[in-house]
């Protein structure tokens, strides 16, 4: 059974499990969500995913597979993340050089994060590292990043 009330109280102990949570509206939505669906039906070990724009942080969708797993705040981190890359290539006096992508690798897990073109947001993703490898999920993360891309109309 569906109650509204009883969703409105799960999300407050944390994001909702194996359920894609999309904050965008507008245009962009259909598309950030398509990316996700993808993430997930390529990946399906898939620990954790988010959208979130680069300025602000601000997830646009996220994926959990453990309510302890928190990728909304994950996202405020990794566009803090970016922000202070970009700042180190502008002093190092490199403005035509752009952050493509970011990876972290962890004992267990693999963390990677690209860049939308023309980068106002990014596509983040984690995956336990015995389940899926870096070459898997860089190309799992290319074909949705195509699906983020706008085609003809603006983010």
């Amino acid at each position: 059974m569906k109650i509204p009330f009883l969703k409105q109280l799960q999300r407050l102990a944390g994001p909702v499990a194996h359920e894609v949570e999309l904050a965008a509206t507008g245009p962009a939505s259909a598309r950030i969500e398509s990316a996700m669906r993808h993430l997930l039906a390529e990946l399906p070990d898939l620990l954790m995913a988010a959208v979130a724009e680069v300025a602000s942080g601000k997830p646009l969708a996220t994926y959990t597979v453990d309510r302890d797993l928190r990728p909304g705040t994950v996202a405020g981190y990794n566009a803090e993340a970016v922000r202070q890359v970009q700042a180190g290539l502008r002093a190092l006096g490199t403005p035509a050089e752009q952050v493509a992508e970011m990876v972290f690798t962890l004992p267990s897990q693999l963390h990677l994060l690209r860049l939308v073109p023309p980068g106002q947001w990014f596509i983040y993703l984690a995956v336990d590292s015995r389940d899926t490898n870096l070459a898997i999920a860089r190309e799992v993360m290319r074909s949705s990043l195509a699906l983020l891309e706008p085609t003809g109309q603006g983010q």
